[in-house]
Protein backbone atom coordinates (compact mmCIF):
# COMPACT_ATOMS: atom_id res chain seq x y z
CA UNK A 1 0.00 0.00 0.00
CA UNK A 2 2.60 2.43 1.00
CA UNK A 3 4.51 1.85 -2.63
CA UNK A 4 1.83 2.40 -4.24
CA UNK A 5 1.58 5.61 -2.62
CA UNK A 6 4.84 6.55 -2.76
CA UNK A 7 4.60 5.75 -6.86
CA UNK A 8 1.36 7.89 -7.17
CA UNK A 9 3.18 10.65 -5.69
CA UNK A 10 6.24 10.23 -7.67
CA UNK A 11 3.70 9.87 -10.91
CA UNK A 12 1.85 13.33 -9.85
CA UNK A 13 5.65 14.94 -9.77
CA UNK A 14 6.60 14.10 -12.67
CA UNK A 15 2.99 15.39 -14.08
CA UNK A 16 3.46 18.67 -12.75
CA UNK A 17 7.04 19.13 -13.83
CA UNK A 18 6.18 17.91 -17.21
CA UNK A 19 3.13 20.31 -17.20
CA UNK A 20 5.90 23.26 -15.86
CA UNK A 21 8.03 22.56 -19.07
CA UNK A 22 5.36 22.40 -21.86
CA UNK A 23 4.33 25.74 -20.15
CA UNK A 24 7.90 26.92 -20.27
CA UNK A 25 8.19 25.91 -23.78
CA UNK A 26 4.62 27.20 -24.62
CA UNK A 27 5.45 30.79 -22.99
CA UNK A 28 8.83 30.93 -25.16
CA UNK A 29 7.42 29.92 -28.39
CA UNK A 30 4.11 32.81 -27.38
CA UNK A 31 7.36 35.54 -26.45
CA UNK A 32 8.96 34.81 -30.36
CA UNK A 33 5.33 34.80 -31.81
CA UNK A 34 4.93 38.08 -29.83
CA UNK A 35 8.40 39.51 -31.11
CA UNK A 36 7.58 38.96 -34.59
CA UNK A 37 4.13 40.32 -34.78
CA UNK A 38 5.65 43.65 -33.02
CA UNK A 39 8.63 43.96 -35.27
CA UNK A 40 6.72 43.50 -38.64
CA UNK A 41 3.97 46.31 -37.35
CA UNK A 42 6.83 48.42 -36.35
CA UNK A 43 8.93 48.08 -39.92
CA UNK A 44 5.50 48.77 -41.98
CA UNK A 45 4.85 51.68 -39.93
CA UNK A 46 8.76 52.93 -40.23
CA UNK A 47 8.29 52.28 -44.17
CA UNK A 48 5.32 53.69 -45.15
CA UNK A 49 5.96 56.99 -42.79
CA UNK A 50 9.21 57.14 -44.78
CA UNK A 51 7.08 57.28 -48.11
CA UNK A 52 4.49 59.36 -46.72
CA UNK A 53 6.17 62.24 -44.79
CA UNK A 54 9.51 62.43 -47.40
CA UNK A 55 9.06 61.02 -51.00
CA UNK A 56 5.65 62.29 -51.28
CA UNK A 57 6.03 65.91 -50.76
CA UNK A 58 9.17 65.71 -52.58
CA UNK A 59 7.39 64.79 -55.54
CA UNK A 60 4.72 66.70 -55.38
CA UNK A 61 6.99 69.99 -54.54
CA UNK A 62 4.58 71.49 -52.08
CA UNK A 63 3.89 70.20 -48.30
CA UNK A 64 0.19 71.46 -48.86
CA UNK A 65 -0.23 67.94 -50.23
CA UNK A 66 -0.12 66.75 -46.68
CA UNK A 67 -3.71 68.29 -46.59
CA UNK A 68 -4.98 65.83 -48.63
CA UNK A 69 -3.21 63.30 -47.00
CA UNK A 70 -4.54 63.89 -43.73
CA UNK A 71 -8.06 64.34 -44.71
CA UNK A 72 -7.78 61.04 -46.67
CA UNK A 73 -6.96 59.28 -43.84
CA UNK A 74 -9.20 60.93 -41.24
CA UNK A 75 -11.85 60.05 -43.36
CA UNK A 76 -10.67 56.07 -43.48
CA UNK A 77 -10.28 56.37 -39.68
CA UNK A 78 -13.82 57.76 -38.98
CA UNK A 79 -15.51 54.80 -41.39
CA UNK A 80 -13.76 51.89 -39.75
CA UNK A 81 -14.92 53.61 -35.68
CA UNK A 82 -18.57 54.05 -37.21
CA UNK A 83 -18.85 50.82 -38.74
CA UNK A 84 -16.58 48.72 -36.17
CA UNK A 85 -16.07 50.48 -33.02
CA UNK A 86 -13.74 53.04 -31.74
CA UNK A 87 -10.49 51.28 -31.99
CA UNK A 88 -8.02 50.18 -30.90
CA UNK A 89 -8.13 50.66 -27.39
CA UNK A 90 -6.50 52.29 -24.83
CA UNK A 91 -4.04 50.37 -22.82
CA UNK A 92 -5.80 50.60 -19.26
CA UNK A 93 -8.60 49.48 -20.74
CA UNK A 94 -6.84 46.74 -22.80
CA UNK A 95 -6.03 45.57 -19.29
CA UNK A 96 -8.98 46.35 -17.48
CA UNK A 97 -11.12 43.67 -19.94
CA UNK A 98 -8.38 41.05 -19.33
CA UNK A 99 -8.31 41.52 -15.75
CA UNK A 100 -12.04 41.66 -15.12
CA UNK A 101 -13.52 39.46 -17.89
CA UNK A 102 -10.68 37.75 -18.67
CA UNK A 103 -11.13 38.15 -21.99
CA UNK A 104 -10.33 40.28 -25.35
CA UNK A 105 -12.30 39.87 -28.66
CA UNK A 106 -10.20 39.06 -31.36
CA UNK A 107 -12.61 39.09 -34.36
CA UNK A 108 -12.00 42.68 -35.90
CA UNK A 109 -8.49 42.21 -35.78
CA UNK A 110 -7.74 43.83 -39.21
CA UNK A 111 -9.31 46.45 -38.46
CA UNK A 112 -7.76 46.61 -34.87
CA UNK A 113 -4.39 46.37 -36.95
CA UNK A 114 -5.47 49.05 -39.30
CA UNK A 115 -6.99 51.86 -36.63
CA UNK A 116 -3.18 51.15 -34.61
CA UNK A 117 -1.58 51.64 -37.83
CA UNK A 118 -3.01 54.65 -39.53
CA UNK A 119 -2.40 57.16 -36.73
CA UNK A 120 1.32 56.37 -35.84
CA UNK A 121 2.01 56.86 -40.15
CA UNK A 122 -0.26 59.83 -40.11
CA UNK A 123 1.89 61.85 -37.65
CA UNK A 124 -1.15 61.54 -34.16
CA UNK A 125 1.04 62.82 -31.20
CA UNK A 126 0.71 58.94 -29.69
CA UNK A 127 3.06 56.20 -29.62
CA UNK A 128 2.38 52.56 -30.56
CA UNK A 129 1.90 50.37 -27.11
CA UNK A 130 -1.87 50.64 -27.09
CA UNK A 131 -2.28 49.71 -30.48
CA UNK A 132 0.04 46.95 -30.70
CA UNK A 133 -0.79 45.62 -26.55
CA UNK A 134 -4.23 45.51 -27.89
CA UNK A 135 -3.39 43.41 -30.92
CA UNK A 136 -1.14 41.68 -28.75
CA UNK A 137 -3.77 40.34 -26.43
CA UNK A 138 -6.15 39.67 -29.02
CA UNK A 139 -3.57 36.98 -30.64
CA UNK A 140 -3.14 35.25 -27.82
CA UNK A 141 -6.74 35.15 -26.88
CA UNK A 142 -7.09 33.48 -30.05
CA UNK A 143 -4.45 31.06 -29.71
CA UNK A 144 -6.26 30.63 -26.22
CA UNK A 145 -9.57 29.81 -27.99
CA UNK A 146 -7.88 27.51 -30.88
CA UNK A 147 -4.87 26.06 -29.29
CA UNK A 148 -6.25 23.06 -26.77
CA UNK A 149 -2.83 23.09 -24.67
CA UNK A 150 -3.33 27.59 -24.25
CA UNK A 151 -6.87 27.27 -23.15
CA UNK A 152 -7.00 26.65 -19.59
CA UNK A 153 -4.03 29.46 -19.23
CA UNK A 154 -5.49 32.03 -21.57
CA UNK A 155 -5.34 34.91 -19.27
CA UNK A 156 -2.44 33.75 -18.05
CA UNK A 157 -0.83 33.82 -21.41
CA UNK A 158 -2.57 36.94 -22.57
CA UNK A 159 -0.60 38.86 -19.56
CA UNK A 160 2.41 37.65 -20.66
CA UNK A 161 1.82 38.41 -24.35
CA UNK A 162 1.17 42.37 -22.61
CA UNK A 163 4.27 42.40 -20.67
CA UNK A 164 6.14 41.13 -23.44
CA UNK A 165 4.78 43.78 -26.21
CA UNK A 166 5.04 46.71 -23.44
CA UNK A 167 8.75 45.45 -22.25
CA UNK A 168 9.84 45.52 -25.92
CA UNK A 169 7.78 48.91 -27.26
CA UNK A 170 9.95 50.34 -24.48
CA UNK A 171 13.21 48.16 -24.21
CA UNK A 172 12.51 47.80 -20.92
CA UNK A 173 11.58 44.19 -19.71
CA UNK A 174 11.13 45.16 -16.12
CA UNK A 175 8.41 48.32 -16.96
CA UNK A 176 6.39 45.22 -18.66
CA UNK A 177 6.48 43.14 -15.52
CA UNK A 178 5.36 45.79 -13.38
CA UNK A 179 3.00 47.76 -15.43
CA UNK A 180 1.33 44.21 -15.33
CA UNK A 181 1.68 42.84 -11.69
CA UNK A 182 2.87 46.06 -9.50
CA UNK A 183 -1.04 46.87 -7.79
CA UNK A 184 -2.48 50.25 -7.95
CA UNK A 185 -5.09 49.74 -5.39
CA UNK A 186 -2.95 51.35 -2.50
CA UNK A 187 -3.10 55.00 -4.14
CA UNK A 188 -6.37 54.61 -5.52
CA UNK A 189 -8.95 56.52 -3.21
CA UNK A 190 -11.06 53.10 -3.73
CA UNK A 191 -10.65 51.26 -0.46
CA UNK A 192 -10.53 47.35 0.14
CA UNK A 193 -10.55 47.11 -3.95
CA UNK A 194 -10.39 43.23 -4.36
CA UNK A 195 -6.94 42.16 -5.59
CA UNK A 196 -6.78 40.11 -9.18
CA UNK A 197 -6.48 36.23 -8.68
CA UNK A 198 -4.29 33.81 -10.43
CA UNK A 199 -3.54 29.97 -11.07
CA UNK A 200 -0.35 30.48 -11.49
CA UNK A 201 1.99 31.95 -8.25
CA UNK A 202 3.57 35.37 -8.45
CA UNK A 203 7.18 33.77 -8.60
CA UNK A 204 6.38 31.42 -11.43
CA UNK A 205 4.34 34.33 -13.29
CA UNK A 206 7.47 36.45 -13.28
CA UNK A 207 9.50 33.23 -14.28
CA UNK A 208 7.37 32.57 -17.53
CA UNK A 209 7.64 36.66 -18.16
CA UNK A 210 11.27 36.56 -18.14
CA UNK A 211 11.51 33.83 -20.47
CA UNK A 212 8.96 35.38 -22.53
CA UNK A 213 10.26 38.62 -23.09
CA UNK A 214 13.96 36.92 -23.21
CA UNK A 215 12.75 35.19 -26.51
CA UNK A 216 10.97 37.83 -27.52
CA UNK A 217 14.19 40.10 -27.74
CA UNK A 218 16.34 37.20 -28.95
CA UNK A 219 13.56 37.16 -32.25
CA UNK A 220 13.63 41.04 -32.78
CA UNK A 221 17.35 41.09 -32.49
CA UNK A 222 17.72 38.54 -35.01
CA UNK A 223 15.34 39.86 -37.52
CA UNK A 224 17.11 43.73 -36.60
CA UNK A 225 20.24 42.18 -37.59
CA UNK A 226 18.76 40.51 -41.01
CA UNK A 227 16.25 43.37 -41.85
CA UNK A 228 17.28 46.18 -40.25
CA UNK A 229 15.93 48.18 -36.97
CA UNK A 230 12.24 48.51 -37.01
CA UNK A 231 12.56 51.40 -34.21
CA UNK A 232 15.10 53.25 -33.27
CA UNK A 233 13.71 54.04 -29.81
CA UNK A 234 14.07 56.58 -27.32
CA UNK A 235 17.64 58.04 -27.14
CA UNK A 236 19.48 57.74 -23.66
CA UNK A 237 21.30 60.69 -21.87
CA UNK A 238 24.19 60.75 -20.24
CA UNK A 239 24.47 60.94 -16.63
CA UNK A 240 25.36 64.17 -14.25
CA UNK A 241 26.46 64.17 -11.27
CA UNK A 242 23.38 65.80 -9.36
CA UNK A 243 23.90 67.97 -6.29
CA UNK A 244 22.56 69.31 -3.08
CA UNK A 245 20.68 72.14 -5.04
CA UNK A 246 19.04 69.19 -7.37
CA UNK A 247 17.48 67.75 -4.71
CA UNK A 248 16.24 70.78 -3.32
CA UNK A 249 14.63 71.45 -6.47
CA UNK A 250 12.76 68.14 -6.46
CA UNK A 251 10.64 70.42 -4.34
CA UNK A 252 9.62 72.35 -7.04
CA UNK A 253 10.03 69.33 -10.10
CA UNK A 254 7.53 66.57 -8.14
CA UNK A 255 4.54 69.22 -7.50
CA UNK A 256 5.30 70.53 -11.23
CA UNK A 257 5.48 66.50 -12.67
CA UNK A 258 1.55 65.88 -10.73
CA UNK A 259 0.16 69.58 -12.23
CA UNK A 260 0.99 67.68 -16.09
CA UNK A 261 -0.86 64.78 -14.72
CA UNK A 262 -3.81 66.23 -13.86
CA UNK A 263 -3.09 68.83 -16.97
CA UNK A 264 -3.12 65.76 -19.31
CA UNK A 265 -6.32 64.32 -17.62
CA UNK A 266 -8.37 67.68 -18.28
CA UNK A 267 -7.19 68.19 -21.80
CA UNK A 268 -8.59 64.47 -22.44
CA UNK A 269 -11.79 65.70 -20.80
CA UNK A 270 -12.29 68.61 -22.66
CA UNK A 271 -11.07 67.55 -26.00
CA UNK A 272 -13.36 64.51 -25.27
CA UNK A 273 -16.27 66.75 -24.44
CA UNK A 274 -15.29 68.77 -27.98
CA UNK A 275 -15.21 65.78 -30.09
CA UNK A 276 -18.73 64.50 -28.22
CA UNK A 277 -19.74 67.28 -30.37
CA UNK A 278 -18.90 65.85 -33.44
CA UNK A 279 -20.42 62.58 -35.24
CA UNK A 280 -17.73 60.00 -36.52
CA UNK A 281 -15.97 60.52 -39.60
CA UNK A 282 -16.24 64.36 -39.27
CA UNK A 283 -14.37 64.28 -35.80
CA UNK A 284 -11.78 62.22 -37.75
CA UNK A 285 -11.67 64.97 -40.38
CA UNK A 286 -11.24 67.21 -38.19
CA UNK A 287 -8.44 65.75 -36.01
CA UNK A 288 -6.50 65.11 -39.14
CA UNK A 289 -7.18 68.95 -39.90
CA UNK A 290 -5.94 69.75 -36.73
CA UNK A 291 -2.64 67.98 -37.25
CA UNK A 292 -2.08 69.24 -40.91
CA UNK A 293 -2.11 72.53 -39.02
CA UNK A 294 0.33 71.64 -36.76
CA UNK A 295 2.58 70.39 -39.18
CA UNK A 296 2.34 73.99 -40.92
CA UNK A 297 2.61 75.78 -38.07
CA UNK A 298 4.84 73.80 -35.29
CA UNK A 299 5.41 70.04 -37.00
CA UNK A 300 7.47 69.28 -33.14
CA UNK A 301 4.17 68.52 -32.30
CA UNK A 302 3.28 65.54 -34.51
CA UNK A 303 4.76 61.98 -33.97
CA UNK A 304 5.68 60.28 -30.74
CA UNK A 305 8.63 62.51 -29.93
CA UNK A 306 11.17 59.68 -30.12
CA UNK A 307 13.35 61.53 -32.47
CA UNK A 308 12.97 65.39 -31.41
CA UNK A 309 14.14 63.81 -28.02
CA UNK A 310 17.26 62.75 -29.62
CA UNK A 311 18.48 66.28 -30.24
CA UNK A 312 16.76 68.14 -27.18
CA UNK A 313 20.27 67.38 -25.29
CA UNK A 314 22.39 69.80 -28.04
CA UNK A 315 20.09 72.42 -29.03
CA UNK A 316 17.62 72.73 -25.59
CA UNK A 317 20.00 76.03 -24.88
CA UNK A 318 18.72 77.66 -28.34
CA UNK A 319 15.01 78.13 -26.71
CA UNK A 320 14.00 80.24 -24.52
CA UNK A 321 13.04 78.14 -20.77
CA UNK A 322 9.09 79.83 -20.93
CA UNK A 323 9.23 78.21 -24.56
CA UNK A 324 10.45 74.94 -23.68
CA UNK A 325 7.44 75.06 -21.01
CA UNK A 326 5.08 76.15 -23.36
CA UNK A 327 6.27 73.43 -25.81
CA UNK A 328 5.11 70.75 -23.17
CA UNK A 329 1.75 71.85 -22.22
CA UNK A 330 0.72 71.82 -26.31
CA UNK A 331 2.50 68.65 -26.71
CA UNK A 332 0.24 66.89 -23.94
CA UNK A 333 -2.58 68.44 -25.61
CA UNK A 334 -2.01 67.62 -28.75
CA UNK A 335 -1.93 64.03 -27.59
CA UNK A 336 -4.84 64.38 -25.56
CA UNK A 337 -6.53 65.95 -28.80
CA UNK A 338 -4.94 62.77 -30.95
CA UNK A 339 -6.74 60.33 -28.61
CA UNK A 340 -10.04 61.80 -28.63
CA UNK A 341 -10.34 62.80 -32.15
CA UNK A 342 -10.05 59.16 -33.24
CA UNK A 343 -6.60 59.18 -33.90
CA UNK A 344 -5.73 56.61 -31.15
CA UNK A 345 -2.47 55.44 -29.24
CA UNK A 346 -0.59 55.01 -26.60
CA UNK A 347 0.52 58.63 -24.41
CA UNK A 348 3.67 57.47 -23.24
CA UNK A 349 6.25 58.23 -25.70
CA UNK A 350 5.16 61.80 -25.85
CA UNK A 351 4.39 62.51 -22.41
CA UNK A 352 7.75 61.56 -21.84
CA UNK A 353 9.09 64.08 -24.43
CA UNK A 354 6.68 66.99 -23.28
CA UNK A 355 7.58 66.44 -19.58
CA UNK A 356 11.28 66.48 -20.54
CA UNK A 357 10.95 69.80 -21.98
CA UNK A 358 8.90 71.05 -19.03
CA UNK A 359 12.01 69.55 -17.09
CA UNK A 360 14.71 71.18 -19.09
CA UNK A 361 12.56 74.78 -18.94
CA UNK A 362 12.35 75.06 -15.45
CA UNK A 363 16.30 73.84 -15.07
CA UNK A 364 17.40 75.90 -16.94
CA UNK A 365 14.72 79.20 -15.14
CA UNK A 366 16.42 77.69 -11.74
CA UNK A 367 20.31 77.76 -13.06
CA UNK A 368 22.70 79.82 -14.43
CA UNK A 369 25.06 77.00 -15.93
CA UNK A 370 21.76 74.39 -16.51
CA UNK A 371 23.90 71.82 -18.57
CA UNK A 372 23.60 68.47 -16.70
CA UNK A 373 20.87 69.91 -14.35
CA UNK A 374 18.26 69.96 -17.20
CA UNK A 375 18.76 65.74 -17.02
CA UNK A 376 18.13 65.14 -13.64
CA UNK A 377 15.23 68.05 -13.66
CA UNK A 378 13.58 65.93 -16.50
CA UNK A 379 13.94 62.58 -14.92
CA UNK A 380 12.40 63.81 -11.78
CA UNK A 381 9.30 65.35 -13.53
CA UNK A 382 8.76 62.52 -15.54
CA UNK A 383 9.14 60.18 -13.13
CA UNK A 384 6.58 62.40 -10.87
CA UNK A 385 4.23 62.50 -13.87
CA UNK A 386 3.89 58.79 -14.33
CA UNK A 387 4.15 57.93 -10.54
CA UNK A 388 0.73 60.09 -10.33
CA UNK A 389 -0.63 58.72 -13.50
CA UNK A 390 -0.61 55.14 -13.16
CA UNK A 391 0.44 55.16 -9.34
CA UNK A 392 2.83 52.02 -10.11
CA UNK A 393 6.35 53.94 -9.09
CA UNK A 394 8.35 50.61 -9.64
CA UNK A 395 6.69 50.44 -13.36
CA UNK A 396 7.66 54.68 -13.69
CA UNK A 397 11.10 54.20 -12.89
CA UNK A 398 11.41 50.96 -14.82
CA UNK A 399 9.97 52.74 -17.71
CA UNK A 400 12.13 56.29 -17.53
CA UNK A 401 15.29 53.91 -17.39
CA UNK A 402 14.36 53.80 -20.98
CA UNK A 403 16.27 57.45 -21.71
CA UNK A 404 17.03 58.84 -17.75
CA UNK A 405 21.00 57.43 -16.38
CA UNK A 406 20.00 54.49 -14.19
CA UNK A 407 21.83 55.83 -11.50
CA UNK A 408 19.04 57.82 -10.86
CA UNK A 409 16.61 55.40 -10.17
CA UNK A 410 16.05 55.85 -6.68
CA UNK A 411 15.60 59.74 -7.14
CA UNK A 412 12.93 58.62 -9.81
CA UNK A 413 11.26 55.69 -7.67
CA UNK A 414 10.94 58.07 -5.13
CA UNK A 415 9.42 61.00 -6.94
CA UNK A 416 7.02 58.78 -8.68
CA UNK A 417 6.08 57.28 -5.04
CA UNK A 418 5.61 60.23 -3.81
CA UNK A 419 3.32 61.47 -6.75
CA UNK A 420 1.31 58.55 -6.40
CA UNK A 421 0.55 59.54 -3.04
CA UNK A 422 0.36 63.14 -2.74
CA UNK A 423 -2.90 63.38 -4.45
CA UNK A 424 -4.07 60.75 -1.98
CA UNK A 425 -3.65 62.69 0.91
CA UNK A 426 -5.08 65.43 -0.22
CA UNK A 427 -8.30 63.90 -1.34
CA UNK A 428 -8.30 62.59 2.22
CA UNK A 429 -7.80 65.60 3.70
CA UNK A 430 -10.67 67.32 1.50
CA UNK A 431 -13.13 64.48 2.77
CA UNK A 432 -11.97 65.31 6.10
Amino acid sequence: MQLRRRQRRMSMRENVLGNKIRMLGFTALLGGFAGIVIWIFLKAVSTVTGLLWNQLPAKAGSPWIMLFVFAALGLILGFLHRKYGNYPDELKVVMGHIRKEKHYDYHPMFVMLLCAFIPLIGGASVGPEAGLTGIIAALCYWIGDNVTYARKHEAEYSKIGEAVAIGQLFHSPLFGIFLVEENESDFDSVKDEPRESSILPRAERVLFYGISTAASFLTIAILNALFGKAMEGFPSFEWFDAGPKDYVMMLVYIPVGIGLCFFFRYAEKLTGFLAGLLPAVVREIVGGLVLFAAFMILPGLLFSGEEQMGLMNEVYGRFAPLALIGFCLLKLFMTALSIRFGWKGGHFFPMIFGCSCMGFGIAMLAFANSEGHVIFAAAIVCASAFGAQLKKPLAAAALLMLCFPVRYVFWMFFAALAAAWIPKLFRGHSKA
